[in-house]
């Protein structure tokens, strides 16, 4: 591992960011289509096995790089984000889908990724507006999903559900005030699971061009479940044998 030079300590380049934290870099690594401009660890804590040549920096200017807090246990990488996967990429082998309407917190679509990841979903959709954009935070809250699970950005939901039923998915929605159960889930396939934001749930507009709309039962007393925590367990009823 070489020693750092030259680096000003500025922030990345537009466009570029930051992206630390062991598991995130692992998988960006392992990622032909990730284009990284520079590798940094601390003292001892470049991945092993990794042709990527790594620069060492003091933790305290690699902080300097990073948001406040963030946990990049001594690794990171200066990347571009992701080229968007299109839409028919994901739909050829018709595995189930997740559509994320107004998912605006990077944490919570990290999280999601790597739900989706976990139970072998074939992309997660997201609208070009109302979305995070791709970042540091989401990558960590991703846990190297990020990288393993295309991303699919489209201008229009609407547009997108009538796009994917032609292409023979059925979509469904998660309401709390719907009356079937998220069991149900497993009578539709190829499925597109859709899950709105957390507190205002699903638009109008997203709800109406549901196929079906079904909800996870629950205590009376509790609400709603965080949306990650929601994704988590409608894509184990939807995608678990």
């Amino acid at each position: 591992m070489a020693k750092g030079k030259g680096f000003s300590g500025k922030a990345a380049p537009r466009g570029r960011y930051w992206l630390y934290g062991t598991h995130a870099v692992e998988a960006a690594l392992a990622n032909r289509e990730r284009r990284i401009h520079r590798a940094v660890a601390t003292r001892g804590h470049a991945p092993s096995g990794s042709s990527q040549r790594f620069e060492e920096v003091d933790g305290k200017l690699l902080e300097k790089w990073l948001p406040a807090g963030a946990v990049h246990q001594g690794v990171a990488l200066e990347v571009d984000p992701l080229e968007p996967t299109h839409l028919d990429e994901v739909t050829h082998g018709k595995r189930q889908l997740l559509m994320l309407d107004q998912v605006t917190d990077p944490h919570n679509v990290g999280a999601i990724l790597r739900s989706a990841a976990a139970f072998g979903v074939a992309g997660v959709i997201v609208p070009k507006d109302n979305a995070p954009a791709e970042s540091g935070a989401l990558a960590k809250a991703a846990c190297g999903a990020l990288d393993m699970v295309p991303l699919v950005v489209v201008t229009n939901l609407a547009h997108c559900m009538d796009e994917l039923k032609k292409a023979g998915y059925w979509i469904a929605g998660l309401d709390g005030e719907a009356t079937r159960d998220i069991s149900a889930a497993r009578e539709y396939t190829p499925l597109c699971l859709v899950m709105g934001a957390e507190g205002r749930g699903l638009r109008r507009l997203s709800a109406e061009r549901c196929d079906v709309l079904l909800k996870i039962p629950m205590d009376a007393r509790m609400e709603s479940l965080n949306v990650s925590n929601a994704a988590a367990i409608a894509l184990y009823a939807a995608c678990s044998a």
